[in-house]
């Protein structure tokens, strides 16, 4: 093999390493702070423009550090939204304490000016529920099974969340009981699925995760691997026929450690009246 031939070689072996390794050593780590405008038919005029920022899936284990995730965290934080909620699978593996008591201090350090509302996800189940339950309870961050209004001047929200749809029970009417008919309801619930379920409380936007997105995202063709029965819920701002869904694609990953067209984010959701937007 002569040099020219040689370099050519070179060029075209290191250009393959370095598109294999793309979505497993770069795009993984790259996350994005996207922000959203979410319409909300029934927000009072108070809270147009009010601004949620989102963590879900973070999925602390291999390749996911606790020092990425303290990052992770101090850029919510700096992000100044009104609230700050988080949608579960804090934690990668089964049957782990370690994991759960090293991700749940950094989760504590979450500040926002309405407060940060946490519910669980599969993972946090599979890693250990009692656990997972004390930190929630802990952290003073727990809004799973219950709901609390958020007031603006006279005008409120009502913040609401459910257990996860694998390893817990929803309870969604159990959770918006002590709600008023009229409240603009929003509800936290990990699995987007959660939205199909048999539930009769009216609720204006439901907020998930668990997808991630897909993970790897053909162009046209979509992700071909999503962890839902309904293969519409992928990401981001969803109409169904019962209320709006917002799906976040995450931080972490789940079953291979790869990201493809679809970075992991920190989603800021803008909820405005549809009567005050041009």
């Amino acid at each position: 093999m002569n040099r020219r031939s040689f370099l050519k070689y070179a060029l075209a072996s290191g250009s393959v390493v370095l598109a294999a390794s793309y979505p497993i050593v770069i795009e993984r780590n790259i996350v994005l702070v996207n922000r959203y405008k979410v319409p909300v038919k029934n927000l009072p005029l108070a809270f147009h423009g009010f601004r949620l920022a989102q963590l879900t899936d973070l999925h602390l284990g291999f390749l996911v550090s606790a020092a990425f995730i303290e990052e992770i965290v101090h850029r919510t934080n700096r992000l100044s939204a009104d609230m700050i909620v988080c949608t579960g699978d804090y934690v990668h593996n089964r049957n782990t304490l370690s994991e759960i008591d090293q991700v749940w201090p950094l989760l504590a350090m979450l500040k926002a000016n309405y407060g940060v509302y946490s519910v669980l996800g599969n993972h946090d189940h599979w890693g250990d529920s009692d656990r997972s339950i004390y930190w929630l309870e802990r952290t003073g961050q727990n809004i799973r099974h219950q709901c609390k209004p958020i007031y603006k001047g006279k005008d409120r929200i009502v913040i609401g969340g459910a257990g996860d749809l694998w390893s817990d029970v929803l309870k969604i009417d159990k959770t918006f009981a002590s709600s008023d008919e009229h409240d603009c309801r929003i509800l936290l619930s990990h699995n987007p699925d959660s939205v199909d379920t048999d539930f009769y409380t009216p609720v204006s936007l439901v907020i998930s995760g668990h997808t991630h997105g897909g993970q790897v995202v053909f162009p046209f063709a979509g992700a071909p691997k999503l962890p839902v029965k309904n293969k519409k819920y992928s990401s981001g701002l969803i109409k169904t026929p019962r209320t709006q869904l917002f799906i976040s694609k995450g931080i972490g990953w789940a079953i291979f450690p790869a990201r493809f067209n679809c970075y992991p984010e920190i989603a800021v959701l803008e909820l405005v009246n549809p009567t005050l937007v041009a």
